[in-house]
């Protein structure tokens, strides 16, 4: 059986700077409808990168809506027609100041599909070349640096909560092949 949902109507809500509002009543499959609340957004990149000295370069920095710091791989948002890639390559520049010779793609992630319609790549980035970050306007972050190792196990004790960096460790891991 495939499952489905029919836009019949979308009223727009919110729009703001990084996403938009919407309240969509479906029809369902029984024939009856129902209310969507959708959040739209351009989607966006994380970055785990790997130095050649073996530690990986995370940004600490606060999050308003939980009104508290996070550890997260480098990240941000699509701009309008950007590569998933190339915003790999600028949120990593921009974030830590290391350009990466090489970009694996782990996948995509859809953080909330419930109500929320963002996609996010996750990359791997190997062959690193240090250099000067540039962070955006009004961004603020610490960059540190863990071993890979450090980040499994700050993952598995719940210590790392950010859907992106702890997807990113896991399959990073496997991808390197350092669960042994």
């Amino acid at each position: 059986m495939a499952f489905y949902e029919k836009t019949l109507k979308s009223d727009i809500i919110y729009e703001g700077l990084i996403m938009r509002v919407r309240n969509d009543t479906v029809e369902l499959q029984d024939g009856k409808t129902a209310h969507r609340e959708v959040v739209d957004h351009t989607g966006g990149v994380g970055v785990l990168a790997v130095t050649p000295e073996g530690t990986v370069p995370m940004v600490r920095q606060f999050r308003y809506p939980f009104m508290a710091e996070t550890l997260e791989i480098p990240a941000g948002k699509l701009e309008q027609g950007e590569e998933p890639m190339a915003c790999a390559a600028r949120e990593l520049s921009e974030e830590t100041g290391y350009t990466a010779g090489k970009f694996i793609s782990l996948g995509t992630l859809l953080p909330s599909p419930g109500y929320c319609a963002e996609t996010l790549h996750i990359f791997l980035a190997l062959e690193l070349t240090p250099g000067k970050a540039h962070l955006d306007e009004g961004e603020f972050l610490q960059v540190e640096y863990y071993p890979l190792k450090k980040l499994h196990e700050m993952t598995m004790a719940g210590d790392l909560v950010d859907a992106k960096t702890v997807l990113a460790v896991l399959k990073a891991e496997i991808y390197l092949g350092e669960l042994k």
